[in-house]
């Protein structure tokens, strides 16, 4: 099963640039078991309308059955980790 977590952010959010960190980190250690997905928002609005983001950052964790967890504003490791889990990372 792929899952995948979308990071919604802008180039202007501060919130924004506290989440990278943590979702770089994240990457590195979980390695290929989840695709970091970088959507910003500016330049591609019609993904951000899709998914209805209205806040940022917004996390979305989804897998082959659709969205697992969504996190608006700034979004600990834990659980971030405890949602990629769920959807089978």
């Amino acid at each position: 099963m792929s899952v995948s977590l979308m990071d919604f952010h802008a180039d202007w959010c501060g919130p924004c640039k506290t989440q990278d960190p943590i979702l770089d980190e994240l990457k590195n250690d979980w390695g290929d078991r989840f695709d970091l997905e970088k959507v910003n928002v500016d330049e591609e609005q019609d993904v951000a309308n899709e998914y209805q983001v209205r806040s940022l950052p917004t996390l979305i964790v989804e897998n082959d059955d659709g969205v697992v967890e969504r996190f608006v504003g700034v979004t600990q490791r834990e659980d971030i980790e405890d949602a990629l889990e769920r959807a089978g990372a």
